[in-house]
């Protein structure tokens, strides 16, 4: 969506409610009581159960709850973050709007991040799957630099495990092989251990996968979660050609952080990542982008 269907379309406040209420009641509101039929009160933008008459209001049980920011800074939070593949800082998001305080427009882009890491952890990846690890640069807490570690541990960095659907085609009149990328995952792991490892794995790969990775003693029970885990030695070929998009993905997901943002805490590296992932697995969703997060911030809770 560009800014000039924007506008057209969400001019107002009103227009903004119709909007996530229409959404909204296309995915069904249930009541505590199981009941699926409501009243809408419109005065009170809110649903009444049609059968024990408990009340709910339009923002209750989406990432809305809670917050006293009008719809329409909610929607233009949403247009500018899938506007672009690039993103906007917190601070950026808070001068666009014109807000004073910066801290609600933090929390609410968080709460917008924290919606697309659901949305994604719904999915699995499945087929063939590169796997590799990237170390991220964050900004370091006074407790990891009172320690001073150093090393793979070392203050200021983050591991992140990084996974891509990874396809082989080959060209019929040539034969020359290569891999095309479908969908993503990026996980930040507690550890590098193996049991750090293996969690990843289960939440995030069907278990009839084929797995290729280098040859990482982190990684030596992979084969219990999924169909073939295949290994290469670490080299420039494995990294151009086997764990191509995985590598790919990591340079890009850094240059994009290092170019939108001053500083990433490591407790919110995690966040960054779901934007950058939700919005690379949906690279081909053009405008429909936009309502694909109007969608996930009422069902992302």
């Amino acid at each position: 969506m560009n800014i000039f269907s924007f506008t057209a379309h969400f001019d107002s406040e009103a227009s903004c409610i119709s909007h996530f209420k229409s959404e909204r009641d296309k995915i069904g509101i249930i009541c505590k009581c199981g009941h699926t039929e409501h009243y809408w009160i419109k005065s009170k933008l809110s649903y009444q159960c049609k059968k024990c008459n408990k009340r709910k209001t339009l923002k209750s049980g989406t990432i809305l709850q809670d917050s006293n920011l009008p719809f329409m800074v909610w929607y233009k939070t949403i247009f500018l973050m899938t506007a672009t593949k690039k993103g906007f800082s917190s601070k950026e998001i808070q001068k666009q709007l014109g807000w004073k305080r910066y801290e609600p427009i933090w929390a609410m882009v968080h709460k917008l991040r924290k919606a697309m890491g659901n949305r994604d952890a719904k999915y699995t990846l499945e087929g063939m799957i590169e796997m590799d690890e990237g170390y991220f640069t964050v900004e370091s807490s006074e407790l990891e630099q009172s320690k001073g570690v150093r090393g793979r541990g070392a203050v200021g960095k983050k591991n992140v495990a990084v996974m891509a659907e990874s396809t082989v085609l080959e060209d019929t009149q040539t034969g020359e092989k290569q891999r095309q990328a479908r969908y993503f995952k990026a996980k930040v792991l507690e550890s590098h251990r193996a049991e750090h490892i293996n969690e990843v794995i289960e939440d995030s790969l069907d278990e009839k996968s084929i797995v290729f990775t280098d040859k990482s003693t982190s990684y030596i029970d992979i084969s219990d979660f999924v169909e073939l885990h295949i290994t290469e030695k670490s080299n420039k070929e494995t990294t151009e050609k086997t764990l191509k998009w995985v590598h790919i993905t990591i340079s890009n997901a850094k240059r994009n952080f290092l170019g939108n943002y001053h500083k990433i805490k490591g407790k919110y590296l995690q966040l960054y990542l779901n934007e950058f992932i939700y919005k690379l697995n949906r690279r081909y969703f053009g405008e429909k982008l936009f309502d694909r997060l109007v969608i996930a911030s009422i069902t992302g809770l």
